[in-house]
């Protein structure tokens, strides 16, 4: 089967899902999510693209970015993916695959849903039982966006900009969006888009991205249905 071709919208963000192979550990130490981080950074600012959330998992990564650059993220994922596959197969006597094939990633509509998607990034270990709040989790954005942590890897979107005239003042209004629940419906939305290389968004912009890039931006429904892997 063809590979489904990807959404290459410049200034649009998108959502972008990397998973270890077999659903085993890509990180292992400390040094391995630093290493990750700067790998990450440098390879956006070479290729072109924002990052704006993120969260490192310990067999998974999620990333919120904005390519400015036509291929912009495929070329920052295969990047990172290169050198921190050379980095873990050196540190740890290793050789092989590291990632699950290529990266998933879904179009999110910025004035609806990007603050949304920020949450369910942020939200991943608290879903998954690590912590009680995402502010106990060390590897992610959360940090930086609520609490203004310095965070060279991240560049604020305009949907955050707009929730202060000051940082101060935008921190305090991003730790009162998790003060509030994720619906469990847009988490559902969130994970079946990425998981299917869709899109996140009203059913008119959905409509306009369809127009724009000729291409299926909704779940179908024909044949029986596939279950949904299960992640966080």
């Amino acid at each position: 089967m063809p590979r489904k071709p990807r959404f290459q919208l410049i200034g649009m963000p998108q959502h972008v899902v990397q998973r270890g192979n077999n659903r085993q550990a890509c990180f292992f130490a400390e040094v391995d999510y630093l290493y990750y981080l700067d790998a990450l950074g440098r390879a956006a600012q070479k290729y072109g693209s924002r990052v704006h959330a993120y969260v490192l998992m310990t067999n998974h990564v999620h990333l919120l970015m904005t390519p400015d650059r036509n291929e912009a993220l495929s070329s920052i994922m295969q990047s990172v993916g290169r050198r921190y596959v050379r980095y873990v197969n050196k540190e740890y006597r290793r050789s092989g695959t590291l990632w699950e094939g290529r990266f998933k990633s879904s179009l999110i509509q910025s004035e609806r849903y990007l603050l949304s998607c920020y949450r369910y990034i942020e939200l991943n270990p608290v879903r998954a039982g690590m912590v009680d709040h995402p502010a106990e989790y060390r590897w992610s954005s959360y940090q930086a966006n609520a609490q203004g942590v310095a965070d060279v890897t991240l560049t604020d979107h305009d949907e955050y900009r707009r929730l202060g005239r000051t940082d101060v003042e935008r921190q305090a209004a991003y730790r009162e969006l998790f003060q509030r629940q994720l619906d469990p419906g847009l988490i559902d939305q969130i994970r079946g888009a990425t998981n299917h290389e869709l899109v996140v968004g009203t059913n008119r912009f959905k409509d306009e991205i369809a127009a724009m890039t000729k291409r299926r931006v909704r779940m179908g429904h024909p044949g029986r249905p596939r279950k949904e892997p299960q992640e966080y």
